[in-house]
Formats: structure tokens, C-alpha cells, sequence
């Protein structure tokens, strides 16, 4: 994808001068989503617009059913709008052949979820090396198997389970899981992390090292971080805070 930066657009002396603002990497626009359910159509969300640049911390909160997790699904290609579309760095990806979308979803996008998906077969070590198991054939990742095993075991050390890296997900606590969750997310270099509800199943403290390390990761990598939360305290950590209603954006202050 081009890098998008800031620039100054210099107009003759009878026009005005602008400042040309940084495309959004990642954004939706008038998008709408309805499931089906039994005989009945539930619309979840109403024409929403929504754009993160580069390097932000985005949470997007409201209550159970506001539409917050469908939202991020659209943005990561889990999902596809009913109207509208979404866009990644001003080029439309959520009408792109399914092969393409699932390449952008394994190489540009890292996900976090709340009951963190791990594998239970795996140990830690093979469920954060799996993403790049996944990006290659079996010859092509053999080939790079000791990178990537020291990529893998950088990322664990990073999120602080070194010591774990043979363990199996049900000899984890709740918390190392959710390390664990978020190393595999990140191993294989994503561009942006969308994480839904990184801290639901834990803790007040552990809730609290989850976010920090996020924003470690924002601040230290520049990656971009689209968080889904119920969580107001834990909203407030992100650079900017989108609140859903009734799958439509609202004001801040409006009644939760």
C-alpha cells in the first residue's frame, strides 16, 4: 500500500491556502449490516461512517448489541456491508475477490478477540506461529521455519511469557491466554490490530496490563489499534473514543 503523508497544497495568490489532511488508512462509509434471523431481518447498522488514520488508538464503545463488534468485523473483512463500503488506504477491499480478502486479513490485519481463539492442541509457541504457517505453503515456511521461530519468540517475550512457550492454552490463566492471543496477532507484522473486547474475561488488573501493553505497542510500533469496549475507563486510554447506538454513531455524551 503507498504511504500517505501530510502535505501543504500551495494555491496561487487569489486562492486560499489548505492543508491537505492525511488519508485515513482504514475507514467505512455508509455502511449497513442486517443478519437474518429466523423468518425476521435484525438491522444492526444504519449507515455508519467511520475513518482511523495511521498510528491511532481508536475504541469504539456502547452496549451489548449497539453494533461495536459488527462494526470492527466489517473493517477486518469478517463480515461484508449491505450497503456502503470500506475502504483501506482510499482503495475499496471489501468487495475484492475472497483469496484477496483473506491475504489482507493474514498479512495487514491482526486480530484480538475476547475468548481469545487458541487452539488447544497447539502449545503457546506453535498457536502464535500459526498465522505464518497459514501465509505459506509447508515447503515455504520450512524453508524460513528458524526465522520465523525467533520472530515467534521475540513477540512471546515481548508480551511476557517466555517462560510458557510450551504450554498448551489450558495451562494458561486467563490473562496469558489473552498474551498469548495478542503475540499470535502480531507476529506476523499487521498494520493495524483490532482488538474486541481485549479485556471482557479478565480481571480489573490483568484488564489493566492488557491495556497498557497495547498502548506500548501503539506508541513504540505506530501500529494502529481499533479496540471495541464496554469498558468507559478502559475507552479512555485510546487517543479518540466512538460511541454506537442502536448501530448509529452518537455523541459522547448521549445516554449510554
Amino acid at each position: 500500500m503507498p504511504t500517505v503523508t501530510s502535505k501543504l497544497t500551495i494555491q496561487p495568490a487569489s486562492a486560499r491556502e489548505t492543508i491537505a489532511m492525511p488519508e485515513p488508512q482504514i475507514a467505512a462509509f455508509s455502511v449497513e449490516k442486517a443478519y437474518r434471523k429466523g423468518e425476521h431481518l435484525v438491522p444492526v447498522l444504519h449507515g455508519v461512517d467511520i475513518s482511523i488514520r495511521k498510528g491511532e488508538f481508536l475504541s469504539i464503545v456502547g452496549q451489548s448489541g449497539s453494533g461495536k463488534s459488527t462494526l470492527l468485523h466489517l473493517l477486518g473483512l469478517l463480515d461484508s456491508p449491505d450497503v456502503g463500503e470500506v475502504q483501506l488506504e482510499g482503495q475499496r477491499i471489501d468487495d475484492l475477490p475472497a483469496r484477496t480478502r483473506d491475504e489482507l486479513r493474514n498479512r495487514v490485519f491482526g486480530f484480538v478477540f475476547q475468548f481469545y481463539h487458541l487452539l488447544p492442541e497447539l502449545s503457546l509457541m506453535e498457536n502464535v506461529l500459526s498465522p505464518l504457517m497459514i501465509r505459506h505453503s509447508i515447503w515455504g515456511y520450512w524453508k524460513r521455519r528458524k526465522e520465523y521461530q525467533e520472530r515467534a519468540r521475540e513477540m512471546i517475550d515481548r508480551v511476557g511469557l517466555s517462560h510458557r512457550l510450551t504450554h498448551r492454552p489450558s495451562e494458561l490463566s486467563g490473562g496469558e491466554m489473552q498474551r498469548a492471543a495478542i503475540a499470535r496477532s502480531l507476529v506476523a507484522h499487521p498494520e493495524i490490530l483490532l482488538a474486541d473486547e481485549p479485556t471482557g474475561n479478565l480481571d480489573a488488573r490483568t484488564g489493566r496490563e492488557i491495556i497498557d501493553l497495547l498502548a506500548k505497542l501503539n506508541e513504540q510500533e505506530r501500529l494502529t489499534i481499533v479496540m471495541v469496549t464496554h469498558d468507559q475507563a478502559i475507552a479512555a486510554e485510546a487517543h479518540r473514543t466512538v460511541k454506537l447506538c442502536e448501530g448509529r454513531i452518537v455523541p459522547l455524551s448521549d445516554a449510554a
